[in-house]
């Protein structure tokens, strides 16, 4: 993002070096670790095999992956679940509210499939949590045809990028500092969501933003609406 700058300025640097002049000026993003359970999975509801384990993602919407995380405010806690696709990494949905129950969690599931564009099979996954596997929740899933996946055995690889979303919006984009109120949290939450897909590039996409990403494959055949 800055290469352009650089060249102007006439200033050489290589990766290494320019983080090493980050640090030096304490401007790198440090990586916090506190840590507060959002994950219910000792209840009664049914849970479902891990559908994504080994398989090679080659295109949007052929994974979905959710998790959610606690962002604090002088008020209490606020709690925000994030639908963000597993190829071009763009968040479908997101969803905050005061609570993690069910019924707060599951509009950022029902924002991710409107605006799925896609007709090919897609697996949406996510932790053993109780609102992953409540009625409301399913039924979604079900009614949208899309096949349900979950984590098996505790393992937090085994749903390693939705947890690394939340703490790339939280480290870069304010939300994991103390704010003030609740409602900082949602306008907070919109602008990161907004920022993180439409401006923010990322290595893994060959420095394109997760917007551009996924408008790229929409124009391919088996997209919703083309012909």
């Amino acid at each position: 993002m800055i290469e352009a700058d650089l060249k102007r300025k006439d200033l050489k640097t290589g990766r290494d070096k320019l983080f090493m002049i980050l640090r030096k000026n304490d401007l790198l993003i440090e990586h916090k670790r506190t840590y507060i359970t959002t994950t219910d999975s000792k209840h009664w509801l049914k849970k479902y095999p891990n559908k994504v384990k080994d398989l090679k993602i080659t295109a949007p919407e052929q994974v979905w992956v959710s998790d959610i995380t606690y962002i604090k405010t002088d008020e209490g806690n606020c709690y925000l679940n994030l639908v963000t696709d597993a190829f071009s990494r763009k968040i479908m949905g997101y969803s905050i509210a005061d609570n993690m129950t069910a019924e707060a969690m599951k509009p950022a599931y029902e924002m991710a499939i409107k605006q799925r564009c896609y007709n090919h099979p897609l697996i949406h996954h996510s932790d053993r949590g109780l609102q992953y596997c409540s009625a409301e929740y399913v039924a979604l899933s079900t009614n949208a045809s899309i096949t349900i996946s979950m984590t098996e055995n505790g393992d937090p690889y085994e749903n390693a990028l939705a947890e690394r979303m939340n703490r790339t919006l939280k480290e870069e984009f304010g939300l994991g500092r103390l704010l003030p109120s609740k409602q900082q949290a949602f306008r907070l939450a919109a602008e990161a969501v907004e920022l993180y897909n439409n401006r923010r590039p990322h290595w893994a996409l060959k420095m394109k933003t997760p917007q551009a990403v996924h408008l790229q494959k929409s124009r391919s055949p088996e997209a919703i609406g083309t012909s």
